[in-house]
């Protein structure tokens, strides 16, 4: 019985990881979510996105770049206002 609980436990928090890479949170962010918003220990959360790297190893390596690629590019357009936005100011004054 108690395997049986542990193992739905595990599935639980498996398909609550998969939800937080839909939004397109790293590990840590993932961890911080669940802990608040499910109660689930960080440790838990950890050790079982790290049992799904090990047997989906491609499929996290292409989410890790994505991330950093998507990371680079917010970052791009955030430079970009921040230049557009104070070139403007100064043009007011």
């Amino acid at each position: 019985m108690e395997d049986s609980s542990s193992a739905s436990y595990i599935h639980m928090v498996h398909r609550l990881i998969e939800e937080c890479i839909l939004f397109n949170m790293d590990k840590e962010e993932c961890m911080e979510a669940l802990s608040k918003h499910a109660n689930i220990n960080p440790v838990i959360t950890s050790t079982v996105w790290k049992e799904l790297e090990k047997e989906n190893k491609e499929f996290f390596e292409t989410y890790t770049r994505s991330r950093a690629e998507k990371t680079s590019e917010i970052e791009t357009k955030k430079r970009i206002q921040n230049m557009v936005s104070s070139d403007s100011s100064k043009q007011r004054v």
